[in-house]
């Protein structure tokens, strides 16, 4: 039974506790409302209100005012009761644990201040754009006047600078007159939206005449001054340059100066007829075309002094590179029977005096297009430069290639002395090998002096051909150097390496009777060294003394070095 109690007690507790943590929160709620209400109360409607009424209260302001008024009245006097009721009646609900009716009235609360909220949100943007639209209205009209009087004081203190278009202008600057008495009455009787649609209309307009205004006197007198100008000093300048016997028809320059006196009167009518962006882009257009044509009549100035200047100096040029290269011709078949020289670099000789029979054609051709006066010094430029440059080019080859022959006696005289340099150093080589005292050469170096011999005996074969092949001589000498070298180093080194042995065995005879197994090892270095086998040798005497006396051996190699020998 105490059981049962204790149980139901504890039911009651939890019931008890859930309904008070559910009242808490339902109280937030109704607290997050009632701020939520108090915010459209504070919002500034009366302030903004009071505002109007500092404006001209007539006609549309009056209506706008009336209407934001009463909805002001409704929300406080009929929706703001009525959200103070819903808000009771859910405390009053949470007071009796009736957690459900106490939602419903909180939603229901909750939808009525968020269509309050908005409605005074739309009130307060309406008020913003009529009262910003007076102080917005002002400040562009004062604005707006201020550049139609400068306007037109500028259209009448200019008048000449704006041409046939002046009339027009003044007939645009004239519709302005009744815009600004519409604005003003239409202020006057608290219009002031309908004025702000008159404020737009002026601006665009204004933006539109005023920079008219600023544009058209420059850009006619480009039209009309300018570039006339420029075309007439452009015809003088061509008349002048064809007197003294430039081409210049391949320009068109003429051509294209006649149509441009076409489109500027095309261009002076649509600026008189206050259109000025097609004009405007022509204008710029025809400014570069007479940049541009300037350019090339200075490029044609450029290019016959560049063709006076190196005409006579190119026909000097290609006479004497073909001289030089037929002598070049005679010498290479008198070096190609002392010489053999490779198929390719023969024909160098014969390729260039080709080449130079086609350029000496173009020249001749470029000398009487010069005569003729029917040919842009331009194009005339250009081929002279190619002719020039394709000179220089065989020039460089030839020179080369004479140079080359010329060094091929050179090369002869040097292969002949490295060739006795290596016989010597191969004598020597030799000499030093059968003067050194050891027990004998081994076959293989044998093999190797013998090897070396005979290179140096086919270098010298191929320095007795003719024609002489000195890249293969060369080749022939190399292959010498290199044996040659190589037993020389071989030979030194067998020489040390006898030396070495000598004083090994010598230093490890003091114990021979003592150490057997040095004794035994000594035998078979000696053995080795009776058979000419030198590494052998070396490498058994030199384990046998170094097993028995570690270090030794670095001793030993300095003694051989210094060629004394201490104990």
């Amino acid at each position: 039974m105490v059981k049962y109690i204790i149980i139901a007690v504890i039911i009651l507790l939890a019931v008890i506790i859930v309904g008070f943590m559910f009242r808490k929160k339902h109280h937030a709620e109704i607290e997050r409302l009632e701020q939520l209400k108090l915010q459209i109360q504070n919002k500034p409607i009366l302030e903004e209100l009071t505002k109007v009424k500092q404006l001209n209260m007539n006609g549309q302001t009056e209506e706008m005012f009336e209407r934001w008024r009463s909805n002001w009245t409704e929300v406080m006097d009929v929706h703001i009761p009525k959200i103070d009721g819903l808000l009771f009646d859910a405390e009053d609900a949470i007071d009796r644990f009736n957690f459900g009716k106490a939602s419903a009235s909180e939603n229901e609360a909750e939808e009525k201040i968020t269509e309050v909220d908005q409605q005074m949100n739309e009130i307060l943007i309406e008020l913003e754009e009529l009262i910003g639209s007076d102080e917005k209205n002002r400040n562009e009209m004062d604005l707006l006047r201020d550049q139609y009087r400068q306007a037109r004081k500028t259209l009448l203190a200019h008048q000449y600078s704006y041409g046939a278009a002046a009339e027009p202008l003044e007939k645009k600057l004239e519709t302005f007159t009744p815009l600004f008495e519409e604005y003003d009455e239409l202020t006057a009787q608290g219009n002031y939206l309908k004025a702000r649609e008159i404020v737009i209309s002026l601006s665009g307009e204004g933006k539109h005449i005023f920079r008219l205004i600023e544009v058209i006197p420059p850009l006619l007198a480009d039209i009309q001054s300018k570039i006339p100008s420029y075309i007439n000093e452009l015809r003088s300048g061509i008349r002048e340059m064809e007197s003294q016997s430039y081409y210049l028809e391949h320009l068109e320059i003429s051509v294209q100066l006649d149509a441009m006196e076409k489109d500027l009167e095309i261009a002076k009518e649509q600026v008189i007829n206050l259109t000025i962006d097609e004009p405007k882009a022509a204008v710029e257009e025809m400014k570069e075309k007479v940049e541009l044509f300037y350019e090339l009549l200075e490029k044609e100035v450029e290019s016959k002094h560049y063709v006076d200047q190196h005409k006579n100096s190119t026909a000097d040029m290609l006479e004497k590179v073909t001289a030089e290269t037929r002598e070049m011709s005679d010498e290479c078949a008198v070096v190609q029977r002392s010489y053999k020289i490779p198929e390719q670099e023969a024909k160098i000789p014969k390729n260039c005096l080709e080449s130079l029979e086609e350029l000496q054609k173009r020249f001749d051709m470029l000398h009487s297009r010069t005569q003729e006066d029917r040919s842009a010094y331009s194009s005339l430029h250009q081929e002279l430069s190619e002719i020039r440059a394709e000179l220089e080019t065989i020039n460089a080859t030839q020179e080369g290639f004479f140079e080359s022959l010329k060094s091929l006696r050179t090369d002869e005289h040097e292969a002949r002395a490295r060739l006795e340099i290596l016989k010597r150093k191969l004598q020597e080589t030799d000499r030093m090998l059968h003067k050194a005292n050891i027990p004998g050469i081994p076959e293989e170096m044998d093999v190797r002096l013998e090897e070396a011999e005979e290179n140096l005996f086919v270098a010298m074969q191929g320095l007795q051909e003719v024609p002489l092949n000195m890249k293969l001589v060369d080749n022939y000498l190399l292959k010498a150097e290199r044996s040659i070298e190589e037993v020389e180093e071989k030979s030194v080194e067998m020489v040390e390496n006898v030396h070495l042995i000598e004083r090994i065995i010598q230093y490890g005879n003091r114990y021979r009777k003592t150490n057997p197994q040095m004794n035994q090892k000594l035998i078979e270095a000696e053995e080795s060294f009776r058979q000419l086998r030198y590494s052998k040798a070396l490498e058994e005497a030199a384990t046998a003394v170094e097993s028995f006396e570690p270090g030794s051996m670095k001793r030993i190699e300095v003694f051989v070095k210094e060629d004394a020998w201490r104990v």
